[in-house]
């Protein structure tokens, strides 16, 4: 059970609906078994019209009572009218009878339909939002498309296999209750049998549904494996044609399309198999209890006696337990299938938020000293990446941060908006330890421009606009101008209101970047971090991207990572990085004249 605790836990918000449910469940079933309680006084009627009985019968609880009197109102009903009027009686009885099963039954599936949709949306929307506040590093360990394969197929495959069978789930029992009760109350001898075969044919289909979880899982897996490759095909797509690559690509996936294909039809067979077998173990249970109960209405079994009617009304009865069981089992089967899909939804959500604001937590009004990193080191999965970093980047200032790739900057970087938290030491923003702040106010001091800019499938204007989503036209378009983007921007047939397409694609790589530093114009933060922001341009774009960023660091607090040491010559302090420690620092004179590490990477770059 507890791997359904988060459905369960989503339910404990409908139980008003829930209570209806079974409120709606049990009239339906219990008029039901109210119109095949008038079998008996019909095939009364019918074979046996001389045995009427003319005074009324003491009403007791009992089966024989209850058939007694029915009798008696049938009797009733042919004595002051006729044989018609009782047979029109009877059937005018059921035909109501099943007309109200029918309503409420209609009733519990207008009820059941809207909490199966609530928790459903409920679920994706706690997933969208534990993605949304995971630590950037917890996704440098996971495919994407693993992440949107749970995100989609996963959370799919719940909504099918356990929600889309919650009213099987809810119901059957019930009706398989209420209908055992009913046996046992009509003959208690014969309902040992069940007591006996109904837990063995339940073993049976536990058996070999057991399996049905882990190759669920293995599904799972493989349809995040797929979405990944497809993910992958679509972002490099240029490069497997360059490469002729199509091939290798195209057997890669059709190994595991073929492989989720098998997979899944082996959990077809093994779910298909619940109803049919379901059925027959439902036969072969009813022709035990047909052989014992038919011995006992001939009175020539031990076990006892019972009249044919009252065997005759067990069986119509027990016949109602074969088609429950068999949706009941199927609805198990599906619950096994999709319990591995909830697994891997819970794999998600119950992954620990590391970064995240202490109780105590206090805003940051605004940026008015230094940001200073004291002793920091940072560590990720046993890997030293910086080691005892000593930092003090004053208000105003404007710092770059050069070396090899895979020295450490960018995760230096990463540590001031908190997208990772020190592993050791101190990082502080005006003298206050930055996990004493509150996230949002932190970030809100921070614009990034990145090495590879990242945008959305939306307008010009909405793309800047991100930070402020309802600010004025009149703002925007002073961003682009800063930004050097407005005269690109007005030349296209819709200027602001242009799509940009998926990741900006409608647009020129040095476009792309110039509307990202817009949109980190327009936030207006008093602390810039560039990302190498110019290392994938051409020199046109990369003349105008400087440009654009050389407006912005005005007045502000930057942080620059860059290749080209030729935009970071006029830096306050440049900062050199090897393996993860500070080897030089100084300003570009101080560093070129010491013929260290900053000067190879000059000369390497040819830049005089």
């Amino acid at each position: 059970m507890n791997k359904f605790s988060r459905i369960l836990f989503y339910l404990r918000n409908e139980k008003r609906d829930i209570a209806l449910y079974f409120i709606y469940n049990l009239l339906s079933v219990l008029f039901s078994l109210v119109s095949l309680a008038m079998l008996g006084p019909f095939l009364q009627l019918l074979f046996n019209p001389e045995k009427l009985l003319n005074t009324l019968p003491p009403l007791h609880f009992t089966v024989s009572a209850l058939l007694d009197y029915l009798k008696y109102f049938i009797s009733t009903l042919i004595r002051e009218h006729n044989q018609e009027y009782a047979l029109a009686a009877i059937c005018i009885i059921i035909i109501v009878s099943i007309f109200l099963k029918n309503v409420f039954y209609y009733l519990t599936l207008r009820t059941v339909s809207p909490v199966r949709n609530r928790v459903m949306t409920r679920l994706r929307a706690d997933l969208f939002s534990k993605i949304l506040i995971l630590p950037i590093g917890f996704f440098t360990e996971q495919r994407k498309g693993d992440v949107i394969s749970r995100m989609s197929n996963d959370v799919s495959e719940v909504e099918w296999s356990i929600m889309g069978t919650l009213e099987g789930l809810l119901r059957e029992p019930i009706t398989l209750l209420i209908i055992l009760v009913m046996l046992v109350f009509i003959s208690p001898m014969l309902s040992l049998f069940l007591l006996v075969l109904l837990p063995l044919t339940g073993f049976i289909i536990g058996r070999i549904s057991r399996s049905l979880k882990k190759q669920s899982n293995t599904a799972q897996e493989h349809m995040g494996t797929l979405m990944s490759i497809l993910d992958e095909t679509l972002t490099g797509l240029r490069v497997i044609k360059a490469f002729n690559a199509e091939k290798l690509v195209k057997n890669r996936f059709f190994s595991f399309n073929q492989s989720l294909n098998n997979l899944r039809n082996k959990m077809n067979f093994r779910r298909d198999l619940a109803s049919p077998m379901s059925e027959f173990l439902g036969v072969l249970v009813l022709s035990i209890i047909l052989w014992f109960g038919g011995r006992m209405a001939l009175g020539t079994s031990a076990f006892g006696h019972i009249s044919p009617e009252t065997f005759m009304t067990y069986i119509v009865f027990f016949t109602q337990v074969i088609n429950p069981a068999k949706s009941l089992s199927t609805a198990f089967y599906n619950a096994q299938r999709g319990s591995a899909a909830i697994k891997r939804i819970e794999e998600i959500l119950s992954t620990p938020v590391v970064i995240e604001d202490t109780p105590s937590a206090k805003t940051l009004q605004e940026f008015s000293g230094s940001i200073e990193f004291r002793n920091v080191s940072f560590a990720y999965d046993d890997i030293v990446i910086l080691k005892d970093i000593n930092l003090t980047i004053r208000k105003g200032t404007t710092v770059a941060l050069v070396g090899s790739s895979g020295a450490g900057k960018s995760t230096l970087a990463d540590l001031i908006p908190r997208f990772h938290d020190v592993s050791g030491g101190e990082l502080l923003i005006d003298g206050i330890n930055i996990k004493d702040y509150t996230l949002e106010s932190v970030r809100n001091q921070i614009g990034i421009v990145t090495q590879e800019p990242i945008l959305f499938n939306d307008t010009i204007a909405n793309n800047i606009a991100l930070s402020h989503p309802d600010i004025g036209m009149e703002a925007i378009t002073q961003a682009a101008k800063v930004a050097n983007a407005y005269n690109f921007i007005t030349a296209k047939e819709e200027g602001f209101d242009t799509n940009i397409g998926d990741r900006g694609s409608k647009l020129s790589g040095g476009e792309r970047q110039r509307l990202t530093i817009a949109r980190a114009v327009l936030k207006n933060p008093p602390i810039l971090i560039f990302d190498e922001a110019t290392s994938a341009l051409d020199t046109e774009s990369e003349r105008l991207v400087q440009e654009s960023i050389n407006n912005v660091m005005q007045n502000r607090t930057s942080v620059v990572i860059a290749h080209r040491l030729s935009t970071v010559r006029h830096a306050d302090e440049i900062i050199v990085f090897q393996k993860g420690q500070i080897a030089e620092r100084g300003t570009h004179e101080e560093l070129f004249n010491q013929n260290g590490i900053y000067r190879r990477l000059i000369d390497m770059q040819e830049v005089k």
